[in-house]
């Protein structure tokens, strides 16, 4: 039986269709202009240090500039330029070793983690050194640190070693904390006016998309974090977690909508939650899981060693990489088995070919823009 509350697709004509593709696309080209012309995301400074001929590389102590809530995360970075011709190429192995120091507001200095971290590095040199992440913080609760570097095994003639601090731009922060303040509104506002259109129709009456609709846009709300300020607030990594959390909520949730659509799009009638919704809620959950798995697991690490880094340190985890991986590729071979079935039945039915169409050129502007 078709649902009883309305749907405004019906009667769009095709002059509104691309009215709303030309209000998206104009909306998605300001928030580039946006992007483009605004603030750097990060902001550099050179912290040099010069090994004046030394035989032995000695222990480096670079002290960072001061900071604040707004730089959210730090990175300490090496070049090493040797003492040789520059068309050698040189890749080897070597032992680094990192410890943070935390210096407070009144001067004060704390150790953070009770322990000299050691991790083995590679440097590789091609005409010019790559450049070696020496450590990273994730969450600042100190307003200057001091980083100890210590290199072992590392048997080259160097010349110069050039560190330096990167940060996220304060005024990059203030436009993302408007930004985000901004699309939580907007998405606030459409949440009211969906839900007050609805508002004289029983949920029973309601389709699918608009069922899912009273769905994800709660999760949207969340996705945008109207939390976020907290990050810059209060010193806690917990902020960030949530953000992550809301994120991978909400894109868990849209996959799992682009299954239940274009599957309850053929079926009519009522839907058995063991036959229909239990295999897309398993193959959804496995990814979210995995997902949240990995975040928590980085977040986790970097919490606890400052020279973690993900892209290197990968063994621990590359068996969960594995698996998301696969899950993600089922997935997408249930998505696209179940769009072919659905057009190539309905693609002559009055006004479900018109929904069909219409969600699957959604889906496609949302997997590009993505």
């Amino acid at each position: 039986m078709e649902p009883l509350a309305p749907m405004r697709l019906y009667t769009l004509s095709k002059r509104h269709f691309v009215l709303v593709f030309v209000v998206f696309f104009v909306c998605f080209g300001l928030t580039v202009f946006v992007g483009i012309r605004g603030p750097k995301v990060i902001q550099t400074s050179a912290a040099n240090f010069s090994l004046s001929n030394s035989k032995k590389l000695k222990p480096i102590q670079i002290l960072s500039n001061p900071l604040s809530t707004y730089n959210q995360q730090l990175w300490l970075t090496c070049v090493v330029e040797l003492d040789q011709s520059k068309e050698t190429s040189i890749q080897t192995s070597f032992l680094m070793t990192v410890k943070v120091d935390g210096v407070a507001q009144d001067g004060t200095t704390m150790f953070i983690h009770n322990k000299v971290h050691n991790r083995t590095r590679t440097l590789t040199c091609a005409g010019k050194c790559a450049e070696i992440i020496v450590a990273h913080l994730g969450y600042l609760n100190y307003t200057q640190y001091t980083v100890t570097v210590g290199f072992e095994h590392l048997k080259l003639a160097i010349k110069e070693m050039n560190f330096t601090w990167k940060t996220y731009d304060p005024a990059f922060s203030q436009l993302e904390i408007w930004f985000r303040f901004v699309f939580v509104v907007l998405t606030f506002i459409v949440t009211c006016l969906f839900a007050h259109s609805l508002r004289k129709f029983s949920m029973r009456d309601w389709g699918m998309e608009q069922k899912w609709m009273s769905i994800l846009l709660p999760l949207l709300l969340l996705y945008n974090d109207p939390f976020f300020p907290l990050s810059f607030l209060v010193n806690s990594w917990f902020p960030g977690m949530l953000d992550d959390l809301f994120q991978s909520v909400f894109l868990c949730a849209l996959l799992l909508f682009w299954l239940c659509v274009y599957h309850g799009i053929r079926v009519q009638g009522e839907r058995k939650c063991l036959t229909f919704y239990l295999p897309k809620f398993f193959i959804v959950g496995l990814l979210w899981l995995a997902s949240v798995t990995l975040g928590i697991w980085q977040t986790v690490n970097e919490l606890h060693d400052p020279m973690y880094q993900y892209r290197v340190d990968t063994g621990n985890f590359q068996g969960m990489k594995i698996f998301f991986m696969v899950v993600a590729a089922v997935y997408i071979l249930y998505l696209l088995f179940l769009i072919v079935r659905a057009c190539s039945e309905l693609r002559h039915m009055p006004y479900v070919d018109l929904r069909l169409k219409f969600l699957t050129a959604l889906t496609f502007v949302v997997l590009v823009f993505r």
